[in-house]
């Protein structure tokens, strides 16, 4: 299943969408590290400025207000620490390295002189409610530190309670992301709109083009200039086009005219013949030109069809060629059938299915057809017994004047047109006819013509 859009404005917004998101990302990613950097420059500064002020005053001491009227307290939580300390430099408890580094280079800025500097991972949640005297506190970790100076024997204690980090940041990232593309994408959104709209309508301007001749006044320019300069310069080709066409029309119109009224008068005065044989052959020669000159007229009007698309049942359709054959004794048989109805040229169809089965008994003796329904396409499957046809050579008899036997003779193989025209047919109706040899050893050939429904 594809995932990605297949539109130009959905692959657009895909791509703006993705790169909005990952630079969003990478922003929040720095305003996480500043915010973690900020809250830890805090707790070193705020480590350094306990321990400063009790080396310029040395009557201070590690207190909370109050102590003093809480009697001995402050005696059992500088114990406490201490002991904390002790265990910190004796390998039980962990050690914070980074922040002795920092610590000790704010202290050496200060001009502070230490011979041992420790500072302890955060303390356990019952070691920090005896640290606040039996307060359960807020529920934020307690960083201790301990200075002793060169020279000096005690210790200087110093505690701070680690910043909650809430997250902020990384909220306001995510507003921030959300009104952008609200803003950016939205606004892209529109902009887009008014680029592929008419690039749509262009689109189907094409794809009618293609099948027929386009009615109506020419397309509108709008959207963009860029956009209007290619609308404007699509409707003077499709004007040139559109006139070569009607002079191609009108040429086939006079060459039909002109090539079969003599050869109607050739068709008569050959009559005058006396020698039968002869006689047989003059017409056979005149009635070949003029079914290849059909076949050349056809294949040249299948482009510019003048019928409009009908829905059909081409169980019917098939059956009644199939019926045509049998009438004149021709060994072609309906397999299997659906009833599947579908959007055609009942006419030109017909011609393409005849020409199919025609070119099987040619070639194979007899011909089977098949018509199923595979998805949302009908199939019209003619298979043969004959030759086949070597696989380099399959596309080759798609072309026109292409055949398997060297001769132009209508008894051998014709003008090589057939083939030619019923692909012809199927791409006028959206679809596809591919040839192939018969599978699993059998000889004979294989022609399916595929068409949407």
């Amino acid at each position: 299943m594809r995932l990605s859009p297949r539109s130009l404005q959905g692959q657009m917004l895909l791509a703006v969408a993705l790169a909005l998101l990952a630079a969003q990302v990478i922003a929040g990613v720095f305003l996480y590290r500043a915010a973690a950097a900020r809250a830890e420059a805090e707790v070193v500064n705020a480590l350094a400025f306990q321990m400063i002020g009790d080396v310029r005053d040395p009557r201070a001491r590690w207190r909370e207000r109050g102590d003093e009227r809480r009697g001995g307290f402050a005696q059992r939580r500088r114990a406490l620490a201490l002991s904390l300390i002790e265990d910190g430099l004796q390998g039980r408890r962990v050690r914070e390295r980074d922040r002795e580094q920092a610590l000790a280079d704010v202290l050496q800025s200060q001009g502070v002189d230490t011979e041992d500097l420790i500072v302890l991972a955060p303390i356990g949640p019952e070691e920090r409610q005896r640290l606040r005297g039996g307060r359960p506190g807020n529920g934020t970790a307690i960083v201790i530190a301990g200075l002793r100076e060169t020279g000096g024997e005690s210790w200087r204690i110093a505690a701070h309670e680690l910043p909650r980090f809430t997250g902020n940041p990384l909220r306001g990232v995510l507003i921030q992301t959300l009104i952008l593309y609200v803003v950016l994408v939205g606004g892209l959104a529109l902009l887009l709109r008014r680029i592929t709209r008419p690039l749509a309508a262009l689109t189907a301007r094409v794809e009618n083009f293609g099948g027929s001749t386009v009615d109506g006044p020419p397309l509108e320019p709008s959207g963009p200039d860029d956009t209007r300069r290619l609308i404007e310069a699509h409707g003077r080709m499709e004007a040139r086009i559109a006139a070569l066409l009607d002079e191609k029309d009108v040429m086939l119109g006079a060459i039909g005219h002109d090539l079969k009224t003599p050869l109607a008068a050739l068709r008569v005065r050959i009559e005058s013949v006396e020698d039968e044989t002869e006689r047989a052959r003059m017409a056979a020669t005149i009635e070949d030109i003029t079914r290849s000159l059909d076949d050349i007229l056809s294949l040249a009007r299948v482009g510019r069809p003048s019928d409009p698309l009908e829905r059909t049942d081409l169980a019917a359709l098939v059956a009644g060629v199939v019926e045509e054959f049998e009438d004149m004794g021709e060994p072609v048989e309906l397999v299997a059938s659906e009833r599947i109805a579908a959007p055609v040229r009942a006419t030109w169809l017909r011609r393409a299915v005849r020409n199919l089965a025609g070119n099987a008994l040619r070639y194979g003796g007899a011909a089977r057809i098949v018509l199923a329904r595979e998805g949302k396409q009908a199939v019209i499957r003619i298979e043969d017994d004959g030759p086949g046809i070597p696989e380099g050579q399959i596309a080759a008899m798609l072309e026109p004047f292409q055949r398997g036997e060297a001769s132009r003779n209508r008894e051998t193989g014709g003008a090589g047109l057939g083939l030619t025209l019923a692909r012809a047919i199927a791409d006028q109706h959206g679809g596809t006819l591919t040839l192939r040899n018969r599978e699993g050893g059998a000889s004979g050939l294989v022609a399916e013509l595929r068409l949407p429904i």
